[in-house]
């Protein structure tokens, strides 16, 4: 019978394992659609930004009761997942809390403490779900949220509550099991002592039976979180760490020169450096679909914890506009996903006849952006929605020549007076002088 657990156990394990080994390369494969860019510059800076970002949080301390219910729920969760290892191996070689006897007393703190963590976890999981279905905080009510991103974030906490009351369970049912053999009471560890007077109507067999169900349920439960999280926004678990990494150092107000551009101008100088044949092609300004966003574009989309933070902060968003930035990195990662779906169909992408631009983000949103940067300073997890609007208005503009009618007097000014105003230069200067002379 044992024999039969542990090969059940190692094939659950290794089903589990591959596929979510298998959705992570989709996932890579994805990413790396996006067009290069080299951000490996300045990297103690960068490893700075990991551990002050991914690890420390910093940016969610500007709310400190949020901050410190988020540190207990992400800290206890890993923390707590430690005790994993020992499960698996119990489940593998067919033990029973395998490292109880070599660490000792050392065994008896780590899971008290693994227990005090699991309680403010589970206790910070009840907490947001109020927080989010009954206090409806506007950044959680949003449209943006209808249908599966709402549920998605619910199940999470659920999973997360279910999850530490399992452990918590299975530690009580076995402690208070072993207090009747040894006929004392008031026994067992810190917290899930406290669960015994409601398992005192239970027989031995059945406390058996407890501890068993939910050390499988258990770690089950675990396999199957692994592999919904590639599926969730809390993929951010994972990818929260590398984006910060691979974040731009730049000043947040400095824009990216456009490089198609800056070949235009020097060949409109230099025609001899002009390529011919095939490489004559024209460079594309700015970005339509996913692929023409840098796959750093695309790493954000896929880190983005849908936490609304951005939106709140945007004074377009806040005046009524159309334009929410959680939005726009939401309609990223879904165009993002089907363009990986379609390469899973036909082995390589086949033109569906949709694109980022205008099927999954308006020209409205695109236009209300006012190029502030509050969604990208509010980010926790150094996500630029910016970078992402201000590439698809490139290509509204330059490639289909669609702007207001206000931006294209302007355009023209420029083009003719070298400036945003109808006014020749020369009309400019006599007005300086004008003003000198006064």
């Amino acid at each position: 019978m044992q024999i039969a657990q542990q090969i059940i156990f190692v094939l659950i394990s290794a089903v589990a394992i591959w596929l979510f080994s298998k959705k992570v390369k989709e996932i890579s494969r994805n990413i790396k659609l996006g067009r290069d860019e080299d951000l490996n510059d300045r990297p103690s800076q960068r490893w700075r930004n990991v551990l002050l970002l991914a690890f420390g949080q910093k940016k969610m301390f500007r709310n400190p009761l949020v901050a410190v219910l988020h540190f207990f729920v992400y800290a206890g969760f890993i923390i707590i997942n430690i005790e994993v290892l020992e499960i698996i191996l119990d489940g593998v070689l067919g033990t029973h809390r395998l490292f109880a006897k070599p660490l000792g007393a050392l065994y008896l703190f780590l899971i008290n403490s693994f227990e005090v963590l699991a309680l403010l976890v589970l206790s910070a999981c009840a907490i947001f779900l109020v927080r989010r279905n009954f206090i409806k905080l506007r950044r959680f009510v949003s449209k943006d949220l209808n249908g599966w991103p709402r549920s998605d974030a619910n199940y999470i906490l659920i999973t997360e509550i279910v999850l530490m009351s399992l452990f918590l369970l299975m530690n009580a049912s076995e402690t208070l099991l072993i207090n009747r053999s040894a006929g004392i009471s008031g026994e067992g560890f810190i917290i899930s002592k406290f669960l015994h007077p409601l398992l005192s109507g239970v027989s031995n067999h059945g406390l058996e039976v407890i501890e068993r169900v939910c050390w499988w349920l258990h770690i089950v439960g675990i396999f199957a979180f692994l592999n919904y999280l590639p599926y969730s926004k809390h993929l951010h678990i994972i990818l929260a760490f590398p984006n910060a990494y691979y974040a731009r150092l730049e000043p947040m107000g400095k824009m990216e020169n456009m490089e198609s551009v800056q070949k235009e101008v020097l060949y409109a100088m230099q025609p001899e450096l002009a390529p011919t044949g095939e490489q004559a092609n024209p460079l594309k300004f700015g970005a339509k679909d996913v692929q023409d966003l840098s796959w750093k574009n695309l790493m954000d989309a896929y880190s983005c914890t849908e936490c609304g933070r951005c939106s709140a902060a945007c004074p377009a968003n806040q005046t009524g506009k159309l334009l929410s930035p959680r939005k726009i990195m939401m309609a990223t990662r879904d165009r993002l996903e089907a363009v990986g779906k379609n390469i899973n169909a036909n082995g390589e992408f086949k033109d569906d006849g949709k694109s980022l631009m205008h099927d999954y983000i308006t020209t409205e949103e695109l236009r209300a952006c006012t190029t502030c940067n509050a969604c990208v300073q509010e980010c926790p997890v150094s996500i630029s929605p910016l970078d992402i609007i201000v590439q698809l208005r490139r290509y509204l503009v330059m490639e289909e020549s669609n702007s207001p009618q206000e931006w294209t007097a302007m355009f023209s000014n420029v083009e003719n007076n070298f400036a945003p105003w109808k006014f020749s230069p020369d009309e400019r200067d006599k007005w300086a002088e004008e003003m000198q002379s006064q």
